[in-house]
């Protein structure tokens, strides 16, 4: 169930990253982060109410639901044009913990989960840049590290664990598709920022809108 909710993630990463290029209408995308993020509850009820006195299986649900709660905040902004800001402070937290969780399965021995929590904790930190600071000119940066985490991160390892492939992944190829990831996130942060002044990106103002319509 575990590996079926990354996948999953994957899919609903690839989606917002889209949203994020303005290659998909905000709205459009509400209806897979609502159904992902229930999905995603459902996962860490599976794992964690089973567990008993192993609190192993509970630290596992623990990172779906950083992922299962955005997901379903993101789906409500989208469809109530309500403003984003949330979600980005949010993400803020959650890039915390995301930093937290890698140290901890770092220390685990398990070097390939370790590093994508890292990249995780780099794609909630862009979200918090983005939406909850404003910082717009980073837009198209993170729909293009939304994109590929989407792919790297969630798709790809998902579909191995549905295999029974992801054991014989070297760390070494994990750990250099991540390097090789975030120079290629710094390559684009570069040019888009030297290229694009400093706007409001529509798909982050539809993010961020506020009902500006006076109240009765």
């Amino acid at each position: 169930m575990g590996a079926l909710g990354l996948l999953f993630v994957g899919a609903v990463l690839f989606v917002n990253g889209l949203a994020l290029l303005g290659r998909v209408e905000p709205p459009a995308a509400a209806p897979i982060n609502l159904f992902v993020g229930a999905l995603l509850v459902v996962v860490v009820l599976s794992l964690a109410l089973p567990a008993g006195a192993d609190l192993t299986p509970v630290f596992t649900a623990s990172g779906f639901l950083l992922f299962g709660f955005v997901y379903l905040y993101v789906g409500i902004v989208n469809l109530t044009g309500h403003a984003g800001t949330g979600v980005g402070w949010y993400s803020g937290w959650a890039a915390g913990v995301s930093l937290l969780i890698a140290v901890i399965t770092f220390s685990r021995d398990d070097v390939k989960f370790g590093t994508l929590w890292l990249l995780w904790a780099l794609l909630f930190t862009m979200f918090f840049l983005v939406l909850g600071l404003g910082l717009t000119r980073l837009t198209t940066v993170t729909g293009w590290i939304t994109v590929v985490e989407a792919i790297i991160t969630a798709t790809i390892p998902g579909l191995l664990l549905l295999l029974g492939a992801w054991t014989d992944v070297p760390d070494l190829v994990v750990v250099v598709t991540a390097a090789a990831a975030v120079v290629l996130f710094m390559v684009i942060a570069g040019r888009t920022t030297r290229s694009q002044p400093a706007r409001t990106d529509r798909a982050v103002e539809d993010y961020r809108r506020e009902d500006a319509a006076p109240s009765s």
